[in-house]
């Protein structure tokens, strides 16, 4: 059933209460581009199996970096897009393009009988287009301005591969953007949730993108003591929960998944998923790198998921963490899940994902949420690999190495970033 929205009563007395009703929102089409993974067959395949992406960078010499290892995407984009086009695209709207192509494919959509209109796009990134930005600094510095390419903006800005995609298929509904930081694909789709839920579109591609394993970001972040340095180990780097972790592993990719109006999707056969039917978000308000210590703005936002699809802490089964591999996040995080579910902490399961493929900032979210949904429908949950030499202040079920069978009706998928800022999906098991 339609959840009622609270009723608005109007002071204008020749205006009526508007009383609306919440659509249900059904995932029916998944598009991984992942480090171990390309399609949401290999991608699943690859969690259960606890395969790894981690590999040293191949995309520019590290071997003078003190960080040498990422997760990059194998991945031939001529195979998916018009070679002519490519030379205008950075790789994180390329990257959000083929993963597009993947979610439209799984779904079964049959777009020439669609209204296109009521098809929207909602593709977030984090940092958006810094191979370009890079390289076409180099021209400016070297050459001088007369020499950047005229499509250095159009190219570079964070909102391209959102617009991108809608041109490609001639999707006319919503198209925005979300930046907030490695939240920012969990933040995606929980805005195009609404947007299907308040009925401004029918159905929504949505997730994120991101292409950031360059100089400047393995530098960055390098310099800031953020990433692992593993780099001898780099299928061992990404180490959530473990007593030696160290840091995240930087990573590329994008995941697009498509939102559908749950009776439409029931109509014409599709097949669904999951049903979306919880969104919280909140901030830390504490610093522009560190999670509140004790988790405070973590715990807000998945209570505010619970809320939102009014399911108690008990119903809850899985929950795909944040788990970056950072000393302070993974504590931060486990206590924020003990404040939400108390005892109920201790029989829910949890795992890292990110140890397998690393963290994909602005897409990290979107592709854990894919994780999450296969999860629900297959019964099996991925593991956390690399969690040989727990940490005993982390004292939960972190699914340890190998796969999980588990039968769960609800999984929450939470995703924490840089300024504080959190965010967490529900879904349930249609």
């Amino acid at each position: 059933m339609h959840r009622p929205r609270r009723s608005l009563s109007l002071d204008q007395p020749h205006r009526c209460p508007i009383i609306a009703f919440m659509r249900r929102v059904v995932v029916t089409g998944l598009g991984p581009v992942a480090p171990n993974g390309i399609g949401a067959k290999a991608f699943h395949e690859a969690q259960l199996l606890g395969k790894s992406g981690i590999r040293r960078i191949t995309q520019f010499d590290a071997s003078n970096y003190p960080v040498q290892i990422a997760g990059e995407v194998d991945v031939n984009p001529e195979e998916y897009i018009d070679k002519r086009e490519l030379r205008r695209l950075d790789r994180f709207t390329q990257l959000a393009l083929i993963a597009g192509h993947l979610a439209l494919q799984d779904s079964g959509l049959e777009l020439e009988k669609e209204d296109r209109t009521r098809i929207g796009t909602l593709i977030g990134t984090g940092i958006g287009g810094m191979i370009t930005w890079q390289e076409q600094s180099k021209v400016l510095f070297e050459k001088g301005g007369t020499r950047l390419s005229p499509f250095f903006i159009p190219m570079m800005i964070a909102n391209m591969a959102s617009g991108q995609l809608a041109m490609k298929y001639g999707f006319m509904g919503p198209s925005s953007t979300v930046v907030t930081a490695c939240a920012t694909g969990s933040d995606a789709i929980g805005n195009a949730f609404r947007v299907i839920q308040l009925g401004e579109a029918d159905i929504m591609l949505t997730g994120g993108t991101e292409a950031v394993v360059t100089e400047m970001a393995i530098g960055s972040f390098g310099v800031m003591r953020a990433l692992s340095t593993r780099n001898h180990e780099p299928e061992k780097a990404s180490r959530p929960f473990t007593l030696s972790r160290d840091g995240f592993v930087l990573s590329e990719g994008a995941a697009v998944l498509v939102l559908e109006e749950y009776e439409r999707a029931k109509a014409r056969g599709a097949k669904i998923y999951a049903e979306l039917v919880g969104f919280g978000r909140s901030a830390d308000a504490h610093h522009i790198t560190e999670p509140h210590p004790e988790g405070a703005g973590a715990a807000l936002a998945m209570r505010a998921a619970l809320k939102d699809a009014q399911v108690s802490p008990e119903q809850v089964g899985y929950i795909n963490a944040h788990g970056t591999s950072t000393p302070v996040g993974d504590k931060a995080e486990t206590l924020a899940i003990k404040k939400v579910f108390g005892d109920h902490a201790y029989k829910l399961s949890v795992s890292s994902t990110k140890s397998m493929i690393g963290h994909l900032l602005g897409a990290a979210g979107a592709i854990e949420a894919i994780a999450s949904v296969q999860a629900l429908l297959s019964g099996v949950l991925p593991p956390t690999i690399n969690l040989d030499d727990p940490d005993p202040e982390l004292d939960l079920d972190y699914v340890p190495n190998t796969p999980k069978e588990k039968q769960v009706q609800y999984v929450l998928s939470n995703s924490f970033a840089f300024g504080g800022m959190n965010a967490t999906l529900l879904f349930k098991r249609v």
